[in-house]
């Protein structure tokens, strides 16, 4: 295993736990869901070989904790937390950033507002669903998630977004349930405690942002646009494959579905250093 340094930065509003490894360039991973760094651990060390590679816990997640628990959250500002760790630990060299899911929203949004730090961005299946024909449905589906939120809770919550995340006409339990090893299913049973902060602030607030598709463009030779191969028609692949036909570039796929990264981590990081390091 790779050697591993750990920090705290303060930032407006909360104060972020993150965990440097490997030395060279650096890369900056942003995780998506609860997981916080601890969602990259079955792939860090092998992108570590050669390159200085960085996880954090978001801020409201795991180890970072906000001064005030009920704030709002968006986009721009865990974006700019993003930019404080770059400037931190990379303060004269543009850096690579990689992000999963909510993730990817703030690496895409930290692209366009701050292009001069960044080399290249890889955003695996940003669900930026005001970017889609049917954005309407979508955002009645979120008030439909808030309503459940606030009448009986973040499970019954989760599960309406569960279902809304879902291709168009497709149940629960159409297909078999992805498989984790048990080291992400003990990560995901610790992440639990999160799931109310993440559904009940993130959420809502992440996949109702607006990007500027504009800008994205303009940039679109640094960004790499990515959903997973069994994922095709799910409201979060969707959004990138959208994107990247709009910017005339390649859709990459990477192994398994929305969470490719917890079910299939070998394949997934093999593909990551691949995108990575390609010019």
């Amino acid at each position: 295993m790779t050697e591993t340094t750990t920090g705290r930065l303060r930032v407006d509003g909360a104060e972020l736990y993150y965990e440097v490894r490997g030395r060279g360039p650096l890369l900056l991973l942003i995780p998506g869901g609860t997981g916080g760094a601890a969602s990259f651990e079955e792939i860090v060390d092998d992108l570590a070989a050669d390159r200085t590679v960085v996880t954090y816990d978001p801020r409201g997640l795991s180890n970072s904790p906000l001064d005030d628990p009920a704030a709002p959250q968006r986009v721009e500002q865990h974006a700019e937390d993003a930019l404080g760790l770059i400037d931190l630990l990379s303060p004269g060299e543009p850096v690579s950033v990689a992000g999963c899911s909510s993730g990817a929203i703030v690496a895409m949004h930290l692209l366009t507002a701050h292009p001069g730090r960044i080399a290249r961005v890889v955003a695996h299946e940003p669900p930026l669903a005001e970017v889609l024909p049917d954005a309407a449905e979508h955002r009645a589906m979120l008030a439909r998630v808030r309503e459940a939120f606030d009448r009986e809770g973040p499970m019954a919550a989760a599960t309406v977004l569960a279902a809304g995340l879902r291709r168009p006409g497709e149940s629960a339990g159409a297909r078999p349930a992805a498989e984790l090893s048990p080291r992400a299913a003990a990560r995901v049973e610790r992440s639990m405690a999160d799931a109310p902060y993440f559904i009940g602030r993130v959420i809502p607030s992440f996949m109702a942002h607006v990007p500027d598709v504009d800008r994205l463009r303009a940039l679109s030779d640094r960004l790499v646009l990515a959903a997973g191969a069994d994922s095709h028609g799910e409201l979060p692949y969707r959004p990138a494959a959208l994107l990247a036909e709009r910017f005339g570039t390649e859709l990459v796929h990477f192994p398994g579905g929305h969470t490719g990264l917890s079910t299939h981590p070998a394949e997934f990081g093999k593909l990551l250093r691949e995108v990575l390091d390609a010019r």
